[in-house]
C-alpha cells in the first residue's frame, strides 16, 4: 500500500503538493500493478483493494479523492459497491470511475445509474484511463 498521510503540522504550501489519493479496487493483481504504475506516473497516492467489502471499508477509512472501480468483483459486484457508498455520507461525494469489460450501452448506463461518474473499457488504453483520471480529479 502507498499512502501519503496528512498531519496537522503541513503547512498551507505542504497540503497543495499533497497528492491526490486514488482508491484502485480490482481482483486481478496484473491489471491492479498496471493501475498503480500509471498513478505513480501521474503523481498519484494510491491504495489498492481485491473486493468489494474491502473497498467500502477503504473508502470510509482513507477518503479517497477518486475510486477505480471493477464491476466484477468476487464478493460484492461493482453496483453493489457504489451503492453502499453512495448511501453513506461519509462517501457519497467521492467520484467513482466504473472500470470494466462489460462494454455493451446498457452495462455502461447501469453504472451511470448506479452513481459512477465515468466509466474505463478494459483492456485499458493507458491515455484514456489518464485523460479520465485527470478529469474525475480535477
Amino acid at each position: 500500500m502507498d499512502m501519503n498521510l496528512q498531519s496537522s503540522s503541513h503547512s498551507p504550501q505542504q497540503d497543495q503538493l499533497r497528492q491526490p489519493l486514488v482508491l484502485a479496487v480490482d481482483d486481478n493483481e496484473d491489471n491492479l500493478q498496471l493501475l498503480a504504475q500509471l498513478l505513480m506516473l501521474i503523481d498519484c497516492s494510491h491504495i489498492t483493494a481485491t473486493d468489494g467489502q474491502s473497498a467500502v471499508l477503504m473508502a470510509q477509512n482513507y477518503q479517497p479523492n477518486l475510486i477505480l472501480l471493477d464491476m466484477m468483483l468476487p464478493d460484492l459486484d461493482g453496483i453493489e459497491v457504489v451503492l453502499r457508498l453512495k448511501q453513506n455520507p461519509e462517501t457519497m461525494e467521492i467520484p467513482i470511475v466504473a472500470v470494466t469489460a462489460m462494454a455493451r450501452e446498457e452495462d455502461q448506463q447501469r453504472f451511470l445509474r448506479a452513481g459512477c461518474q465515468e466509466y474505463i473499457k478494459k483492456p485499458y488504453i493507458i491515455e484514456e484511463l489518464e485523460a479520465t483520471i485527470r478529469r474525475c480529479l480535477s
